[in-house]
Formats: C-alpha cells, structure tokens, sequence
C-alpha cells in the first residue's frame, strides 16, 4: 500500500462519511492500475454522495480499463444526468466525450 493511500484510509477512519476522502483513496488505487479496488472506493464515494459527478467519469474510466466498456457506458450515462443537474457543462461535455469514444 502506497504511503499516500495509508495517509488517505487514516484520514478515512476519521471521518468515514467524507465522499471527498474516498475519492482520494479511489484515484490513488487507480494510479496504481488496482482498478477493482478503485472501482469499489468510486462505490463508496457514490454511496456517501450520488451526486459527485466526477467519482462516475472516473468509474467509467476504470471499468474500461477492465473491458467492461457496456458497464462504463451505463456509468457514464446517470454521470452525464448527474453532472447536468448540477450544472457542471464541463463534466457532462467530458462524459460525453468518453462515452462516445466507447462506441
């Protein structure tokens, strides 16, 4: 483990309920290319806030890192509605953007 990711889990058991901590955590596994263990922070992250639009661009990413690309397709669509009804042009620009790239 990543002295960055003990840092972040240590912050975590502080304050377990803080989606910005397990995002943290979700992008440093993902550095790492532990994709499914990534995927399950992103979880968690969606969990604690469903309305945090990049933890989907960056699921969908990993999920197609893993070949999943019909499951990063799905991410991405509720991300791209997620990101719309918060107004976040940029991050819905960048979900479409990847989804089309998908195929």
């Amino acid at each position: 483990m990543s002295n960055r990711i003990e840092q972040l889990t240590k912050m975590h058991e502080t304050d377990p309920e803080d989606p910005f901590c397990t995002y943290g955590i979700a992008l440093e596994y993902g550095k790492s290319r532990s994709f499914k263990q990534a995927i399950d922070w992103l979880d968690k992250t969606l969990q604690l806030d469903k309305h945090y639009h990049y933890a989907y661009f960056q699921k969908a990413k990993m999920l197609s890192e893993l070949g999943d690309d019909d499951g990063a397709s799905e991410v991405l669509r509720t991300g791209i509605t997620t990101a719309v009804a918060v107004n976040d042009e940029k991050a819905g620009r960048e979900m479409r953007e990847l989804l089309e790239s998908l195929g």
